[in-house]
């Protein structure tokens, strides 16, 4: 077998182990990926989330920074840094991380609802409420969007499983 496809059973069984909450499994499979890969930004943020799950905020800010350095246009990457730095105590710099998720992706909801938090603990109630409202916002086209992209594929849908009668039928 090649490095590649090593590199990638790696990358799947420790993303599968994440789902499963095996975040000790995880780190195991990823740490051997970033061995291989050293610049793997899926490995370096997906072992950086086992290790927040696992309260090693140190470990996690670690692999997310390398993270950044290898892709810094990737805004969940700097919204898991913030959550990171923010378990350190850092607020300040968990506040700069989130500003920077949502400067590179402003629909991203979980980093708003994570920036809005961290203003609630701040006492800024002001901009916590701006942030949800936008949340709420969010949420609500996103739902008006799943309902429309559903209602879309059941009609389509139906209309094969009409067609499919029609040619049975002959």
């Amino acid at each position: 077998m090649n490095t590649g496809t090593e590199t990638k059973i790696l990358l799947r069984d420790g993303m599968n182990q994440m789902a499963v909450n095996n975040f000790t499994g995880c780190i195991e499979s990823l740490s051997a990926v970033i061995e291989r890969d050293p610049a793997n930004r899926l490995a370096l943020s997906a072992r950086g989330s086992a290790y927040l799950k696992t309260n090693d905020p140190e470990s996690a800010l670690a692999d997310f920074d390398r993270a950044v350095q290898a892709d810094p246009g990737h805004a969940k990457t700097y919204h898991l840094r913030g959550l990171a730095k923010e378990a350190r105590g850092d607020r300040k710099g968990a506040l700069a991380d989130f500003d920077m998720a949502l400067s590179l992706s402003p629909d991203y909801a979980v980093a708003l609802y994570s920036r809005a938090s961290l203003f609630t603990k701040m006492g800024d109630t002001a901009r916590a409420a701006e942030d949800i409202e936008t949340v709420t916002a969010l949420a609500h086209t996103n739902v008006e969007i799943f309902a429309s992209e559903n209602n879309i594929w059941r009609s389509h849908h139906v209309r094969l499983e009409s067609m499919l009668e029609t040619e049975l039928e002959r």
